[in-house]
């Protein structure tokens, strides 16, 4: 009887969850179209940002506080710099939002689908976010923005991880952001349960494990290194990021 009593109040925690997420994104995304013939400001590209990552912390607050994800942060208390390219493992859906969460005044590269989304598309025009539609001009545009003092978060997997796999090949785009800017780059670990919003598995379904967990590791940087290529960098972390999880 209690286990059944606990599935039920995970079941509804989730769901509520999503309903929390996409709600809180649509009038976001309402609230943001006013500001929309003045897009292409930096200053409110910034005000727009620091907005959405108080609004994914209370997300991340609501986790914590229901138990139907038990987040663990590692090495994320220390001081982080502006300027960096965080690049991240990407298991699952909601890695994104929780790193924006946590990380300083960070944008965002985003499929153009994400851009032309009724719930999400104005506010993340409004927020300085990058299509990877154009990858020539993205990378022009998002390191300039970072040469700016913003920091990127960026996925080099290109989308989530393929189920039975520990990791996708590696697309270089990140580095050669990174070079362009003259940045260093930060990696992240993310781990999370078993079925949780991973690749192929729609969000509505009910994660295999609930309550579900996530570890989200701040890992080692690698400084900015005008002799290395893109592509060598790009080589070196990806090999470094298979070896460390399959620890």
């Amino acid at each position: 009887m209690i286990r059944t009593l606990k599935h039920i109040y995970y079941a509804v925690a989730y769901y509520i969850s999503w309903g929390l997420f996409m709600g809180v994104g649509f009038l976001i995304s309402v609230l943001s179209l006013p500001f929309y013939p003045w897009r292409k400001r930096e200053g409110l590209h910034k005000k727009m940002r620091a907005v959405q990552r108080a609004l994914f912390r209370v997300w991340i607050r609501w986790f914590r506080a229901s138990g139907v994800v038990r987040i663990t942060w590692k090495n994320f208390d220390e001081p982080l710099a502006p300027g960096t390219v965080y690049i991240s493992t990407h298991p699952c859906l909601i890695d994104a939002p929780l790193l924006l969460g946590r990380l300083p005044d960070t944008i965002c590269v985003v499929k153009p689908a994400i851009m032309s989304n009724p719930a999400l598309g104005a506010a993340a025009i409004v927020a300085g976010y990058v299509t990877g539609s154009n990858d020539v001009d993205m990378v022009r545009a998002v390191a300039e923005k970072v040469q700016a003092g913003a920091s990127l978060l960026i996925f080099p997997e290109g989308t989530r991880t393929e189920p039975g796999t520990t990791l996708n090949p590696f697309k270089p785009g990140f580095a050669l952001i990174a070079n362009r800017a003259a940045a260093p780059v930060r990696l992240i670990i993310v781990r999370a349960s078993a079925g949780f919003v991973t690749r192929g598995r729609p969000w509505w379904k009910i994660p295999d494990v609930l309550p579900a967990t996530m570890e989200l590791s701040l890992d080692r940087e690698w400084p900015h290194d005008p002799q290395k290529s893109a592509a060598a960098l790009s080589a070196e972390i990806e090999s470094y990021v298979r070896g460390k999880i399959s620890e």
